[in-house]
């Protein structure tokens, strides 16, 4: 038999720390502000910002390189803009699919159009005249390689 304490104590491990509501609020406004109109208690009414989608990105080192994948399923490589300015990488494009079955009596035609864009701060050390980018089954890859100087500026401390 479970005692109340053991009951509220379980109740307090599955609650959302309220900065981490706050945080969540926030980032909300920024990728699509018509999201704090919905409730934040049903997930299933969170709105989007029509036509906007936000494509997901890991950002990970590999050796010598800053490497950035984005999943961009359906996108053509003419449909995307790859920018660096001000030490800021921009991923922007636009998706658009367009669906259409015609099968005896039946007639079918969805649309989705959609536009996107992801910004990055890049680190100190990136050789940004040196980037390579490369679309393949919907992934988007980009490479940043480090600057010579950041390479070869690393030594080992020894602890006393």
């Amino acid at each position: 038999m479970t005692s109340a304490r053991e009951l509220v104590r379980s109740e307090r491990s599955r609650m959302i720390s309220p900065f981490d509501e706050i945080e969540r609020w926030f980032e909300d406004m920024w990728s699509a502000p018509s999201s704090l109109l919905a409730s934040s208690l049903l997930p299933a009414g969170r709105l989007t910002e029509p036509g906007a989608f936000s494509p997901s990105v890991d950002m990970f080192i590999d050796g010598n390189e800053l490497v950035f994948k984005a999943d961009l399923p359906g996108v053509k490589k003419e449909d995307i803009t790859i920018d660096i300015a001000d030490n800021m990488l921009t991923i922007s494009g636009e998706k658009k699919l367009e669906e259409k079955i015609e099968s005896g009596s039946c007639y079918s035609l969805e649309r989705f159009h959609g536009s996107f864009r992801r910004r990055f701060e890049l680190p100190e050390g990136t050789d940004t005249d040196k980037v390579k980018a490369h679309l393949d089954n919907g992934v988007l890859e980009v490479r940043i390689p480090k600057t010579e100087n950041v390479v070869s500026n690393t030594k080992k401390i020894t602890i006393n």
